[in-house]
């Protein structure tokens, strides 16, 4: 089932609002007030070690690894044009959702990625995924945006408790991407 999800989603146009960018984030003159912005940021350590293993866990997608949500399609890589399927068990409910990665960044200094959800997915939005490395202090930071609203009517009804959970995710994110 997930498989055949993942094939029809490649056929699929991206419907984020356009919103983020590489490596900067919200671009704010093209903000649309109806998307909910969700932005953190967290230290993850210092030096070149840090950013390559960070890096590294980015690519296993650890960030996402986090026991309520996964991804489903472990083997997709960070590039554009790839789906990425992401998986939420959460109060009874499993949800699979479909996004595209729609811009990537690969440099010395920073690495990630943003993908643009699909009809196949419960909210519409973008989310901008991204471990830069300030050379100049040797600080390695992980940066987590998002925008994003609800499509689907349960998502809509929910408001607060989807909102709740994307907070949740956030943190639980950030928190993953400390772990050694």
């Amino acid at each position: 089932m997930i498989e055949k999800q993942i094939e029809a989603a490649r056929y699929l146009a991206v419907d984020g609002p356009g919103l983020l960018a590489l490596p900067r984030g919200l671009r704010i003159k093209n903000y649309d007030p109806a998307f909910a912005l969700d932005s953190s940021r967290s230290l993850l350590g210092k030096g070149d070690a840090v950013f390559n293993a960070a890096k590294r866990a980015f690519e296993r997608w650890a960030q996402f690894d986090l026991g309520w949500v996964r991804v489903a399609n472990q083997e997709a890589v960070i590039a554009t044009g790839h789906i990425v399927a992401v998986e939420v068990r959460a109060l009874g409910l499993w949800t699979l959702n479909l996004s595209r990665v729609i811009e990537v960044i690969d440099t010395p200094s920073a690495f990630g990625f943003i993908y643009s959800t699909t009809k196949l997915h419960v909210e519409q939005g973008e989310e901008r995924f991204l471990i830069e490395f300030d050379r100049a202090t040797s600080d390695v930071w992980y940066e987590l945006e998002a925008v994003s609203r609800p499509r689907q009517m349960l998502a809509r009804l929910g408001f607060p408790v989807t909102r709740a959970f994307q907070h949740r995710f956030a943190r639980n994110s950030h928190r993953q991407m400390k772990v050694p």
